[in-house]
Protein backbone atom coordinates (compact mmCIF):
# COMPACT_ATOMS: atom_id res chain seq x y z
CA UNK A 1 0.00 0.00 0.00
CA UNK A 2 1.75 3.42 -1.41
CA UNK A 3 0.93 6.78 1.31
CA UNK A 4 -1.89 7.54 1.88
CA UNK A 5 -1.15 11.25 0.05
CA UNK A 6 1.36 10.83 -2.39
CA UNK A 7 0.11 11.58 -5.66
CA UNK A 8 0.02 14.90 -6.44
CA UNK A 9 -1.48 15.94 -2.60
CA UNK A 10 0.63 18.82 -1.28
CA UNK A 11 1.28 17.28 2.34
CA UNK A 12 1.26 19.75 5.08
CA UNK A 13 4.36 19.27 7.91
CA UNK A 14 3.57 17.29 10.84
CA UNK A 15 3.07 18.67 13.90
CA UNK A 16 4.10 17.03 17.46
CA UNK A 17 2.27 13.28 17.71
CA UNK A 18 0.64 14.51 20.91
CA UNK A 19 -1.42 17.28 19.50
CA UNK A 20 -5.05 16.71 19.85
CA UNK A 21 -7.48 15.73 18.16
CA UNK A 22 -10.22 18.35 17.26
CA UNK A 23 -12.90 19.08 14.07
CA UNK A 24 -11.68 21.11 11.27
CA UNK A 25 -12.00 25.28 12.39
CA UNK A 26 -14.08 27.00 10.25
CA UNK A 27 -10.62 29.34 9.04
CA UNK A 28 -9.47 26.08 7.55
CA UNK A 29 -12.90 25.06 5.88
CA UNK A 30 -13.07 25.36 2.07
CA UNK A 31 -15.34 27.15 0.38
CA UNK A 32 -16.64 25.19 -2.79
CA UNK A 33 -17.80 22.41 -0.65
CA UNK A 34 -19.86 24.14 1.62
CA UNK A 35 -21.66 26.16 -0.66
CA UNK A 36 -22.57 23.24 -2.89
CA UNK A 37 -24.09 21.48 0.24
CA UNK A 38 -25.62 24.44 1.19
CA UNK A 39 -27.48 24.99 -2.55
CA UNK A 40 -28.25 21.63 -3.15
CA UNK A 41 -30.29 20.75 0.24
CA UNK A 42 -32.87 23.46 -1.69
CA UNK A 43 -32.75 20.16 -4.28
CA UNK A 44 -33.09 17.56 -1.84
CA UNK A 45 -36.15 19.23 -0.53
CA UNK A 46 -37.55 19.54 -4.28
CA UNK A 47 -36.82 15.98 -4.39
CA UNK A 48 -38.42 15.03 -1.47
CA UNK A 49 -41.60 16.97 -1.36
CA UNK A 50 -42.71 14.85 -4.12
CA UNK A 51 -43.53 11.44 -1.90
CA UNK A 52 -45.31 13.28 0.45
CA UNK A 53 -48.23 13.90 -2.46
CA UNK A 54 -49.57 10.86 -1.18
CA UNK A 55 -53.34 10.94 -2.21
CA UNK A 56 -52.38 11.31 -5.47
CA UNK A 57 -51.29 8.53 -8.09
CA UNK A 58 -48.20 7.80 -8.76
CA UNK A 59 -46.94 7.85 -12.06
CA UNK A 60 -44.40 5.57 -13.87
CA UNK A 61 -41.67 8.06 -13.24
CA UNK A 62 -40.57 7.60 -9.27
CA UNK A 63 -43.05 8.86 -7.13
CA UNK A 64 -44.14 12.11 -9.26
CA UNK A 65 -48.13 12.27 -9.66
CA UNK A 66 -49.54 10.55 -12.76
CA UNK A 67 -51.74 13.63 -13.38
CA UNK A 68 -51.74 17.14 -13.15
CA UNK A 69 -52.49 20.96 -14.96
CA UNK A 70 -49.60 22.44 -17.20
CA UNK A 71 -47.86 23.91 -14.33
CA UNK A 72 -47.52 20.40 -12.59
CA UNK A 73 -46.11 19.04 -15.50
CA UNK A 74 -43.43 21.47 -15.54
CA UNK A 75 -42.60 21.16 -11.97
CA UNK A 76 -42.74 17.30 -12.64
CA UNK A 77 -40.25 17.53 -15.83
CA UNK A 78 -37.72 20.01 -14.55
CA UNK A 79 -37.50 17.98 -11.17
CA UNK A 80 -36.89 14.92 -13.49
CA UNK A 81 -34.17 16.75 -15.41
CA UNK A 82 -32.55 18.46 -12.27
CA UNK A 83 -32.66 17.26 -9.46
CA UNK A 84 -34.09 13.35 -9.45
CA UNK A 85 -31.34 10.51 -9.05
CA UNK A 86 -28.58 14.02 -8.95
CA UNK A 87 -28.51 15.22 -5.49
CA UNK A 88 -27.39 12.35 -3.79
CA UNK A 89 -24.69 11.05 -5.70
CA UNK A 90 -23.36 14.53 -5.21
CA UNK A 91 -23.75 14.93 -1.91
CA UNK A 92 -21.81 10.60 -2.43
CA UNK A 93 -18.89 13.08 -4.03
CA UNK A 94 -18.66 15.53 -1.50
CA UNK A 95 -18.72 13.01 1.40
CA UNK A 96 -15.72 11.00 0.63
CA UNK A 97 -14.07 14.27 -0.24
CA UNK A 98 -14.66 15.10 3.33
CA UNK A 99 -13.41 11.74 4.39
CA UNK A 100 -10.11 12.50 2.71
CA UNK A 101 -10.14 16.30 4.06
CA UNK A 102 -10.69 14.99 7.58
CA UNK A 103 -8.10 12.28 7.55
CA UNK A 104 -5.26 14.33 6.11
CA UNK A 105 -5.61 17.31 8.67
CA UNK A 106 -5.45 14.75 11.23
CA UNK A 107 -2.58 13.63 10.45
CA UNK A 108 -1.05 16.45 9.20
CA UNK A 109 -1.45 17.35 12.82
CA UNK A 110 0.25 14.35 14.35
CA UNK A 111 -2.51 12.29 14.53
CA UNK A 112 -1.21 8.50 13.74
CA UNK A 113 -2.97 6.94 10.78
CA UNK A 114 -4.39 3.94 12.72
CA UNK A 115 -5.77 6.45 15.40
CA UNK A 116 -7.05 9.04 12.34
CA UNK A 117 -9.08 6.11 10.57
CA UNK A 118 -10.85 5.17 13.93
CA UNK A 119 -12.04 8.23 13.97
CA UNK A 120 -13.35 8.21 10.81
CA UNK A 121 -14.66 4.17 11.48
CA UNK A 122 -16.38 5.56 14.62
CA UNK A 123 -17.88 9.08 12.82
CA UNK A 124 -19.42 6.59 10.27
CA UNK A 125 -20.70 4.20 12.41
CA UNK A 126 -22.69 6.85 14.53
CA UNK A 127 -23.44 8.54 10.88
CA UNK A 128 -25.32 4.58 10.41
CA UNK A 129 -26.91 4.97 13.71
CA UNK A 130 -28.34 8.43 12.47
CA UNK A 131 -29.48 7.64 9.60
CA UNK A 132 -31.88 4.55 11.55
CA UNK A 133 -32.94 6.93 14.46
CA UNK A 134 -33.69 9.60 11.54
CA UNK A 135 -35.83 6.44 9.63
CA UNK A 136 -37.81 5.41 12.48
CA UNK A 137 -38.80 8.62 13.62
CA UNK A 138 -39.15 10.95 10.88
CA UNK A 139 -38.47 9.57 7.23
CA UNK A 140 -37.79 6.22 5.43
CA UNK A 141 -35.87 7.78 2.62
CA UNK A 142 -32.87 8.88 4.52
CA UNK A 143 -29.44 8.90 3.60
CA UNK A 144 -27.26 9.15 6.50
CA UNK A 145 -27.07 5.67 7.12
CA UNK A 146 -26.20 5.10 3.50
CA UNK A 147 -23.04 7.21 3.51
CA UNK A 148 -22.23 5.68 6.98
CA UNK A 149 -22.37 2.40 5.32
CA UNK A 150 -20.64 3.17 2.47
CA UNK A 151 -17.90 4.85 4.50
CA UNK A 152 -17.48 1.82 6.75
CA UNK A 153 -16.90 -0.55 3.72
CA UNK A 154 -15.26 2.05 1.21
CA UNK A 155 -12.55 3.74 3.75
CA UNK A 156 -10.31 0.18 4.65
CA UNK A 157 -10.47 -0.46 0.87
CA UNK A 158 -9.60 2.74 -0.61
CA UNK A 159 -8.30 4.91 1.73
CA UNK A 160 -4.25 5.25 1.26
CA UNK A 161 -4.42 3.28 -2.14
CA UNK A 162 -2.36 4.80 -4.99
CA UNK A 163 -4.31 6.63 -7.76
CA UNK A 164 -4.01 3.85 -10.60
CA UNK A 165 -5.72 1.75 -7.98
CA UNK A 166 -8.45 3.74 -7.72
CA UNK A 167 -8.93 4.35 -11.27
CA UNK A 168 -8.89 0.92 -12.00
CA UNK A 169 -11.96 0.23 -9.14
CA UNK A 170 -13.37 3.20 -10.52
CA UNK A 171 -13.46 1.71 -13.88
CA UNK A 172 -14.77 -1.43 -12.71
CA UNK A 173 -17.66 0.16 -10.82
CA UNK A 174 -18.45 2.51 -13.92
CA UNK A 175 -18.68 -0.87 -16.29
CA UNK A 176 -20.53 -2.64 -13.58
CA UNK A 177 -23.06 0.16 -13.05
CA UNK A 178 -23.46 0.14 -17.08
CA UNK A 179 -24.34 -3.66 -16.77
CA UNK A 180 -26.82 -3.01 -14.21
CA UNK A 181 -28.69 -0.33 -16.21
CA UNK A 182 -28.86 -2.19 -19.32
CA UNK A 183 -29.72 -5.47 -17.64
CA UNK A 184 -32.29 -3.15 -16.05
CA UNK A 185 -33.43 -1.64 -19.30
CA UNK A 186 -33.62 -4.75 -21.07
CA UNK A 187 -35.79 -6.83 -18.93
CA UNK A 188 -39.29 -7.22 -19.88
CA UNK A 189 -41.45 -5.50 -17.30
CA UNK A 190 -45.23 -4.12 -17.73
CA UNK A 191 -45.57 -0.73 -18.09
CA UNK A 192 -47.11 0.06 -14.78
CA UNK A 193 -45.95 1.57 -11.28
CA UNK A 194 -43.52 0.01 -9.46
CA UNK A 195 -44.84 -1.61 -6.05
CA UNK A 196 -41.58 0.30 -4.64
CA UNK A 197 -43.56 3.50 -5.04
CA UNK A 198 -46.75 2.11 -3.62
CA UNK A 199 -44.54 0.61 -0.24
CA UNK A 200 -42.84 3.99 0.03
CA UNK A 201 -45.49 6.15 0.05
CA UNK A 202 -47.44 3.65 2.41
CA UNK A 203 -45.72 5.24 5.75
CA UNK A 204 -46.60 8.51 4.50
CA UNK A 205 -49.81 7.88 3.93
CA UNK A 206 -49.83 5.94 7.69
CA UNK A 207 -52.31 7.99 9.64
CA UNK A 208 -50.72 6.48 12.94
CA UNK A 209 -47.58 7.57 13.70
CA UNK A 210 -46.32 4.23 15.76
CA UNK A 211 -47.86 2.12 12.65
CA UNK A 212 -45.89 4.78 9.85
CA UNK A 213 -42.25 4.11 11.66
CA UNK A 214 -43.04 0.50 11.30
CA UNK A 215 -43.50 0.64 8.11
CA UNK A 216 -40.71 3.69 7.80
CA UNK A 217 -37.36 1.11 9.72
CA UNK A 218 -37.85 -2.29 6.87
CA UNK A 219 -38.17 0.61 4.06
CA UNK A 220 -34.96 2.35 5.07
CA UNK A 221 -33.26 -0.74 5.60
CA UNK A 222 -34.20 -2.19 1.86
CA UNK A 223 -33.02 1.62 1.03
CA UNK A 224 -29.74 1.07 2.88
CA UNK A 225 -28.09 -2.04 0.92
CA UNK A 226 -29.87 -0.88 -2.46
CA UNK A 227 -27.67 2.12 -1.97
CA UNK A 228 -24.55 0.30 -1.91
CA UNK A 229 -25.46 -2.59 -4.47
CA UNK A 230 -26.54 -0.21 -7.43
CA UNK A 231 -23.34 1.19 -7.13
CA UNK A 232 -23.61 4.65 -7.63
CA UNK A 233 -22.71 6.19 -4.62
CA UNK A 234 -19.75 3.92 -4.37
CA UNK A 235 -18.86 5.06 -7.65
CA UNK A 236 -19.27 8.72 -6.81
CA UNK A 237 -17.25 7.84 -3.64
CA UNK A 238 -13.97 6.78 -5.07
CA UNK A 239 -14.74 9.88 -7.66
CA UNK A 240 -14.36 12.38 -4.51
CA UNK A 241 -11.38 10.29 -3.12
CA UNK A 242 -9.69 11.01 -6.42
CA UNK A 243 -10.91 14.84 -6.38
CA UNK A 244 -9.65 15.24 -2.80
CA UNK A 245 -6.39 13.43 -3.39
CA UNK A 246 -5.81 15.98 -5.87
CA UNK A 247 -7.30 19.46 -3.79
CA UNK A 248 -9.51 20.26 -7.16
CA UNK A 249 -11.73 22.01 -4.79
CA UNK A 250 -9.34 23.50 -2.63
CA UNK A 251 -7.52 24.73 -5.65
CA UNK A 252 -9.56 25.00 -8.55
CA UNK A 253 -7.16 27.89 -10.12
CA UNK A 254 -4.55 24.81 -10.48
CA UNK A 255 -7.64 22.39 -11.96
CA UNK A 256 -10.15 25.21 -14.37
CA UNK A 257 -10.01 23.19 -17.84
CA UNK A 258 -10.63 19.78 -15.54
CA UNK A 259 -13.53 21.39 -13.72
CA UNK A 260 -14.89 22.92 -16.79
CA UNK A 261 -14.92 19.87 -18.97
CA UNK A 262 -16.33 17.94 -15.79
CA UNK A 263 -18.87 20.20 -15.27
CA UNK A 264 -20.14 20.39 -19.27
CA UNK A 265 -19.94 17.00 -19.89
CA UNK A 266 -21.59 15.51 -16.57
CA UNK A 267 -24.40 18.09 -16.51
CA UNK A 268 -24.92 17.67 -20.18
CA UNK A 269 -25.29 13.94 -20.17
CA UNK A 270 -27.64 14.24 -17.05
CA UNK A 271 -30.07 16.39 -18.29
CA UNK A 272 -30.51 14.80 -21.84
CA UNK A 273 -31.76 11.53 -20.12
CA UNK A 274 -33.75 13.27 -17.34
CA UNK A 275 -35.64 15.06 -20.44
CA UNK A 276 -36.17 11.59 -22.04
CA UNK A 277 -37.92 10.33 -18.77
CA UNK A 278 -39.42 13.57 -18.22
CA UNK A 279 -41.25 12.59 -21.48
CA UNK A 280 -42.14 9.43 -20.85
CA UNK A 281 -43.42 10.93 -17.99
CA UNK A 282 -45.50 13.24 -19.50
CA UNK A 283 -47.06 11.11 -22.13
CA UNK A 284 -45.19 12.22 -24.96
CA UNK A 285 -43.37 8.95 -25.07
CA UNK A 286 -43.76 5.52 -24.88
CA UNK A 287 -44.70 4.22 -21.65
CA UNK A 288 -42.70 1.07 -22.39
CA UNK A 289 -39.98 2.44 -22.24
CA UNK A 290 -40.34 3.48 -18.59
CA UNK A 291 -38.30 1.00 -17.40
CA UNK A 292 -35.54 1.17 -19.91
CA UNK A 293 -35.03 5.02 -19.55
CA UNK A 294 -35.33 5.23 -16.12
CA UNK A 295 -32.23 2.69 -15.32
CA UNK A 296 -30.31 5.01 -17.57
CA UNK A 297 -31.54 8.55 -15.66
CA UNK A 298 -30.22 6.80 -12.49
CA UNK A 299 -26.79 5.78 -13.88
CA UNK A 300 -26.00 9.13 -15.49
CA UNK A 301 -27.01 10.48 -11.65
CA UNK A 302 -22.90 9.76 -10.98
CA UNK A 303 -21.83 12.08 -13.95
CA UNK A 304 -24.11 14.58 -13.20
CA UNK A 305 -23.74 14.59 -9.35
CA UNK A 306 -20.04 14.97 -9.70
CA UNK A 307 -20.56 18.10 -12.71
CA UNK A 308 -22.76 20.00 -9.64
CA UNK A 309 -19.91 19.76 -7.19
CA UNK A 310 -17.43 20.88 -10.83
CA UNK A 311 -19.73 23.27 -10.93
CA UNK A 312 -20.01 24.64 -7.76
CA UNK A 313 -15.52 24.57 -7.61
CA UNK A 314 -16.13 27.01 -10.79
CA UNK A 315 -18.56 28.89 -8.83
CA UNK A 316 -16.15 29.64 -5.74
CA UNK A 317 -13.63 30.19 -7.68
CA UNK A 318 -15.20 32.85 -9.53
CA UNK A 319 -16.37 33.98 -5.63
CA UNK A 320 -13.06 34.14 -4.70
CA UNK A 321 -11.22 35.99 -7.14
CA UNK A 322 -13.69 38.60 -6.95
CA UNK A 323 -13.67 39.22 -3.66
CA UNK A 324 -16.79 38.32 -2.93
CA UNK A 325 -17.02 35.63 0.13
CA UNK A 326 -18.73 37.90 2.29
CA UNK A 327 -21.68 38.76 0.49
CA UNK A 328 -24.93 38.04 2.36
CA UNK A 329 -25.96 35.02 -0.15
CA UNK A 330 -22.36 33.54 -0.23
CA UNK A 331 -22.58 33.39 3.88
CA UNK A 332 -26.17 32.81 4.06
CA UNK A 333 -25.20 29.31 1.61
CA UNK A 334 -22.15 28.70 3.50
CA UNK A 335 -23.49 28.99 6.53
CA UNK A 336 -26.16 26.16 6.01
CA UNK A 337 -23.52 24.01 3.67
CA UNK A 338 -21.57 23.96 7.22
CA UNK A 339 -24.60 22.68 8.82
CA UNK A 340 -26.00 20.24 6.47
CA UNK A 341 -26.91 17.73 8.63
CA UNK A 342 -28.96 19.84 10.84
CA UNK A 343 -30.45 21.31 7.74
CA UNK A 344 -31.27 18.19 5.82
CA UNK A 345 -33.47 16.83 9.49
CA UNK A 346 -34.45 19.70 9.87
CA UNK A 347 -36.69 19.24 6.76
CA UNK A 348 -37.76 16.09 7.25
CA UNK A 349 -39.26 17.64 10.89
CA UNK A 350 -41.48 19.98 8.47
CA UNK A 351 -42.04 17.11 5.77
CA UNK A 352 -43.48 14.69 8.63
CA UNK A 353 -44.98 17.13 10.85
CA UNK A 354 -46.84 19.12 8.17
CA UNK A 355 -46.81 17.08 5.34
CA UNK A 356 -47.51 12.89 6.03
CA UNK A 357 -50.92 11.86 7.28
CA UNK A 358 -49.34 11.05 10.69
CA UNK A 359 -48.49 14.98 10.75
CA UNK A 360 -51.20 17.63 10.10
CA UNK A 361 -51.43 16.08 6.36
CA UNK A 362 -50.86 18.97 4.24
CA UNK A 363 -49.29 16.72 2.01
CA UNK A 364 -52.84 15.64 0.59
CA UNK A 365 -53.89 18.92 -0.62
CA UNK A 366 -50.61 19.38 -2.56
CA UNK A 367 -49.47 19.15 -6.41
CA UNK A 368 -46.70 19.49 -7.98
CA UNK A 369 -46.17 23.01 -8.75
CA UNK A 370 -47.77 23.76 -5.45
CA UNK A 371 -44.96 21.76 -3.20
CA UNK A 372 -42.28 24.04 -5.20
CA UNK A 373 -42.94 26.84 -2.90
CA UNK A 374 -42.91 24.26 0.25
CA UNK A 375 -40.09 22.91 -0.31
CA UNK A 376 -38.35 26.42 -1.50
CA UNK A 377 -39.58 28.27 1.92
CA UNK A 378 -38.44 24.75 4.15
CA UNK A 379 -35.01 25.54 2.32
CA UNK A 380 -34.86 29.19 3.06
CA UNK A 381 -35.90 28.70 6.90
CA UNK A 382 -33.05 26.64 7.55
CA UNK A 383 -30.66 29.07 5.64
CA UNK A 384 -32.00 31.57 7.99
CA UNK A 385 -31.18 29.58 10.65
CA UNK A 386 -27.80 28.59 9.73
CA UNK A 387 -27.02 32.12 9.42
CA UNK A 388 -28.27 32.94 12.50
CA UNK A 389 -26.17 30.09 14.18
CA UNK A 390 -22.78 31.68 12.12
CA UNK A 391 -23.15 35.03 13.35
CA UNK A 392 -23.80 33.97 16.97
CA UNK A 393 -20.40 31.74 16.39
CA UNK A 394 -22.68 28.42 17.03
CA UNK A 395 -22.37 25.07 15.33
CA UNK A 396 -25.55 23.82 14.58
CA UNK A 397 -27.43 21.10 16.63
CA UNK A 398 -26.91 17.85 14.88
CA UNK A 399 -22.99 18.52 13.95
CA UNK A 400 -22.36 19.28 17.44
CA UNK A 401 -23.73 16.29 18.41
CA UNK A 402 -22.20 14.33 15.90
CA UNK A 403 -18.68 15.51 16.32
CA UNK A 404 -18.99 14.76 20.67
CA UNK A 405 -19.65 11.50 19.88
CA UNK A 406 -17.29 11.22 17.53
CA UNK A 407 -14.52 12.99 19.60
CA UNK A 408 -14.98 11.85 22.71
CA UNK A 409 -12.69 9.01 23.22
CA UNK A 410 -10.01 10.87 21.31
CA UNK A 411 -10.45 13.76 23.84
CA UNK A 412 -10.03 11.25 26.85
CA UNK A 413 -7.10 9.87 25.71
CA UNK A 414 -5.52 13.20 25.13
CA UNK A 415 -2.61 13.67 26.89
CA UNK A 416 -2.79 15.81 30.00
CA UNK A 417 -0.56 18.67 29.14
CA UNK A 418 -1.83 18.64 24.87
CA UNK A 419 -3.79 21.81 24.05
CA UNK A 420 -7.63 21.46 24.42
CA UNK A 421 -9.52 21.75 21.18
CA UNK A 422 -11.41 25.07 20.58
CA UNK A 423 -15.07 24.08 20.64
CA UNK A 424 -16.44 28.12 19.72
CA UNK A 425 -15.42 27.82 15.82
CA UNK A 426 -15.00 24.88 14.54
CA UNK A 427 -17.24 22.74 12.29
CA UNK A 428 -17.25 18.79 12.55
Amino acid sequence: MTSAYSDGVHERPAVAVDAPVRSTPTTERVLAPDLARGMMLLLIALAHVPWFIYDAPAGLALLHPADGNLADRIAQAATLIVVDARTHTMFGFLFAYGVVQMHTRQTSRGTPHKQARRLLRTRHWWLLLFGAVHALLLWQGDILGTYGLIGLIMVPLFLGRSDRTLAIWLGILLALGAVIAIGTALAPTPATVPATADFQRTSIAETGYLAAAAIRLPSWLFGLFAGVFTLALPTAFLIGMLAARHRLLEEPSRHLPLLRRLAVAGISIGWAAGAVLALVHVGVLDPAYGTAVGAVHFYTGIFTGVGYAALFGLFAHWITTRGRERALPVRALVALGRRSLSGYLAQSVVWGLFLAAWGLGLGAYLSSWTAVPVALGTWLLTVAGALLLDRAGRRGPAETLLRTLTYRKADRHRPADAAPATPERTEG
